[in-house]
């Protein structure tokens, strides 16, 4: 197994918001200023880590009857965690995030990686997963955030960037500007990492030999030049 590619895949090939589409209510709701979603982003990442290195140090210990129930009582429990530091420490930023810091227990993004992944490895390939879907969550948060901050307020973590006579478009502060700043955001990254299509004609199969519907390589290439 290769750790680095369990770390980095989460970042930008799997990225789980602008590539598998996962975790769109607080993307959507909570990015209207880029501080926001850096916090939600960071919020989740510690929880993501920190349930997949329990998960995974108690995949024989939990019963399969009970692996959801479990899961989320583990989840919770970091939830729990982080919204008591941030109400301690960062008040605004735990006010800003309201009812959608409570709702990470529940974010299918947590919940897949402890399904499909922490409960089925060890503790260092649980923690890297985690760790890179994490990242890739928080870096697409950002994003999002930044986008909509600077064009719908004029500034960026507060700092003011946009001169006096350019006016701000608060349409991207508001929900329709979020649908359209995902859309585009999305859409740059799916060209980005858009990969060359796999070659799916009976040459490039392995059985090509034994198989009654395998095409002849003078027919296809005589049928090619013919349409040519």
């Amino acid at each position: 197994m290769s750790y680095l590619k369990e770390f980095t895949k989460g970042i930008l090939k799997e990225n789980p918001n602008l590539v598998m589409l996962l975790g769109m209510c607080p993307t959507l709701a909570v990015t209207t200023m880029a501080e926001n979603g850096l916090g939600m982003g960071l919020a989740t990442t510690f929880v993501l880590v920190c349930s997949n290195l329990v998960i995974s140090l108690l995949k024989k210990v939990i019963p399969s009857q009970v692996r959801l129930p479990s899961f989320i009582v583990i989840i919770s429990g970091f939830v729990t965690l982080v919204g008591m530091l941030l109400q301690k420490y960062i008040p605004s930023l735990y006010d800003a995030l309201g009812l959608f810091l409570s709702l990470i227990t529940v974010n299918c993004i947590i919940l897949g990686r402890a399904e499909m992944f922490a409960c089925k490895n060890r503790a260092l390939p649980s923690v890297l997963d985690g760790l890179g879907m994490g990242i890739g969550f928080t870096l697409s948060l950002l994003t999002v955030g930044s986008f909509r901050e600077i064009l719908g307020s004029g500034s960026w973590f507060g700092i003011k960037l946009l001169p006096d006579f350019i006016e701000p478009m608060t349409i991207f502060i508001l929900p329709a500007g979020g649908f359209f700043s995902l859309g585009v955001i999305i859409a740059i990254v799916g060209k980005i990492s858009k990969r060359k299509p796999k070659d799916i004609s009976c040459s490039g199969c392995p059985n090509r030999g034994s198989c009654k519907f395998a095409e002849d390589e003078g027919d296809t290439a005589e049928a090619a030049q013919t349409e040519k």
